[in-house]
């Protein structure tokens, strides 16, 4: 493999993990965001004592 082709294969591996990177960092942002959403969500419930406990007894 000559240096011209690994340096372009590097480059093309290099772009590959900082768009995972960036898509992983959004993922995992959107994902907090819907998450604090939820919490407001459940903590302005109309009947905030259901789904307290579990009755697990047979």
């Amino acid at each position: 493999m000559d240096i011209i082709s690994l340096s372009m294969s590097l480059a093309q591996t290099q772009l590959q993990t900082e768009v995972g990177t960036a898509v992983l960092d959004q993922s995992m942002n959107l994902t907090q965001d819907m998450s604090e959403g939820l919490k407001q969500m459940m903590e302005q419930s109309v009947t905030p004592y259901l789904g307290g406990s579990i009755d697990v007894t047979l």
